[in-house]
């Protein structure tokens, strides 16, 4: 005989609170939990922070859970490479062996990163955030968002860990190219038009990071942001507010950082007066990566990994990502705090269709194509909207197709600078040299040449009718790079001495186009009275 929480008529939180009232507490603590597979296999893989590899190495087996049920699985395609096709029978037989190992039948949400696209191999990489903020085109950014919701739904993922609405005044920040910009209005209007799209695709959008990650004093990852009241709620907080108000967002991620002294993932504050009490926010508010560990080991505001818990989950943290490791250690949450998480995460699997009696997972077995035409016309579409013509006093663009041309730069001829930290190529794919890159990604001198056909390249800017002078970043995680996660700069300086390397070129004489592929903004101011013309594209993507 079906039950209430089973009951299709009934509404998300009817159902979700009478499954919720048969689960022992050992359920209950498994909706709040993650698994990260492919991290606990291989750490190398999983392109961690710098002390993040203990955390890792200690997540709970997955065999060990099964009986309790699973409340997340983290990044089942964006850890190693897969298949698409493979992937999604993979995951499809995961969510098959979980709902057969606790009593209720339930599956867990699988979540992706999504910021430059699916993160996953072969998906189509779109422009970095910052460039959305370049278009100025709401609507261009809800189509790219709905299609890549779509794909991602195809494959079986339920939510996306995107988008970044960190407003952005210091671009030494080296997630600056995550971001979408410095101002709170754009931030707030691209973002939710972001969230809108990947909603409407049925996706969970995660807003993240909640609150004032970007405003780190230095501009310095995971350092403590000093806001008064005044600035956050002007500056930092209306892009949040307005994609719960008017995006619709159905989850919200803490950040790493301390606002004041308190620490984001223990500040009752902002992620239940805030967020729920004033804005109205019902759906799940989940834990950045290893965030309730950083309550003991970095914020020291916790003498365990159990105190660290409960201060999340008191706060208004409902998951902990990207594994169990604070829960699993705290054997007696209190039951009114375990109760309120468990039943958002409960509701929010209801309205998914995860407790649907004729639930059945995609199962991956007719074709997937994952960088489709229709995705790479957009990624195109995105990309031309969001490059910025900063100067062409001389009229030297566009570029007559005749000409003889030299194009310099160690930019000028790689792949990294058009991708941005979270594509799949550069968060995972650096880790698998013996694989392909899976898509098709033309560097700025491949891509000219085939565009001017009947121009003449040489390598001697003297040579030369015009020079193209390629500078900008190459984007990387936690120092591996001069852009992204980790990569935070000491100032506005051009990287690996390019700024020489423009000298050399505004000294032969020929006229010069500075093309700048980064993702900061970056002083140029240097250069400005001799350059023939400036293009600024931030990290652009495979089109």
């Amino acid at each position: 005989m079906a039950q209430p929480w089973q009951d299709t008529t009934l509404p998300a939180h009817v159902r979700a609170a009478d499954l919720l009232a048969r689960m022992t507490p050992e359920e209950k603590t498994a909706q709040l939990s993650s698994v990260w597979l492919g991290a606990d296999i291989d750490t190398d893989t999983a392109a961690v922070a710098p002390g993040q590899h203990a955390y890792v190495a200690r997540s709970a087996a997955l065999d060990a859970l099964l009986p309790h049920g699973l409340g997340h699985l983290a990044r089942p395609f964006g850890t190693v490479p897969v298949e698409p096709a493979e992937g999604a029978a993979r995951l499809a037989e995961l969510q098959s062996r979980i709902r057969a190992g606790n009593r209720f039948g339930v599956p867990a949400i699988a979540h992706e990163e999504c910021l430059t696209g699916f993160s996953a191999w072969q998906a189509t990489v779109f422009p970095t955030p910052l460039a959305w903020g370049a278009t100025f085109d709401p609507a261009l950014v809800t189509e790219m968002a709905q299609a890549i919701g779509a794909s991602m739904r195809a494959v079986g993922i339920h939510q996306g860990l995107a988008p970044v609405l960190d407003v952005v005044r210091d671009p030494r920040w080296g997630r600056t190219e995550e971001a979408i910009g410095e101002d709170p209005y754009l931030v707030a209007t691209i973002g939710t038009a972001y969230v809108q799209g990947l909603e409407a695709a049925g996706i969970v959008a995660t807003l993240k990071h909640f609150a004032g990650y970007s405003a780190s004093r230095g501009a310095r990852n995971h350092a403590p942001a000093s806001l008064g009241p005044r600035e956050l709620a002007d500056v930092i907080l209306p892009p949040f507010e307005m994609a719960v108000r008017d995006g619709g967002a159905r989850s919200v991620m803490p950040a790493y950082n301390d606002i004041d002294g308190l620490a984001a993932h223990a500040h009752s504050g902002l992620l239940t007066q805030v967020l729920r009490e004033e804005w109205g926010f019902t759906g799940t508010t989940v834990a950045d990566y290893f965030g309730l560990s950083f309550l003991e080991s970095a914020h020291k505001i916790a003498d365990s990994p159990a105190e660290a818990a409960r201060l999340a989950l008191a706060a208004g943290v409902d998951v902990e990502l990207p594994t169990a490791r604070c829960l699993t250690a705290a054997d007696h949450l209190p039951e009114g705090l375990l109760d309120r998480a468990a039943l958002r995460v409960l509701t929010q699997k209801c309205e998914l269709g995860l407790l649907d009696p004729d639930h059945e997972p995609a199962a991956g077995d007719a074709p997937i194509d994952l960088n489709s035409p229709h995705l790479r016309d957009l990624a195109r579409n995105a990309a031309q909207e969001s490059v910025v013509l900063l100067a062409n006093d001389s009229g030297v663009l566009p570029l007559d197709d005749g000409l003889r041309i030299a194009v310099v730069g160690p930019l000028a001829d790689e792949q990294a600078a058009m991708l941005g930290c979270y594509t799949f190529p550069r968060h995972v794919g650096v880790n698998h040299p013996e694989l392909p890159t899976g898509i098709d990604v033309p560097t700025f001198a491949e891509a000219l040449r085939a565009e001017l056909t009947g121009a003449v390249f040489v390598d001697d800017p003297a040579a030369a009718d015009v020079c193209l002078a390629v500078v900008g970043d190459r984007s990387g995680l936690f120092g591996r790079g001069s852009s992204g996660e980790g990569c935070d700069a000491e100032n506005l300086e051009l990287p690996y001495k390019q700024g020489e390397l423009l000298d050399k070129a505004f000294a032969s004489g020929t006229p010069t186009v500075i093309v700048v592929l980064s993702g900061r903004p970056y002083a140029l101011g240097r250069w400005a009275d001799r350059t023939a013309a400036v293009v600024q594209a931030f990290f652009p993507g495979q089109e």
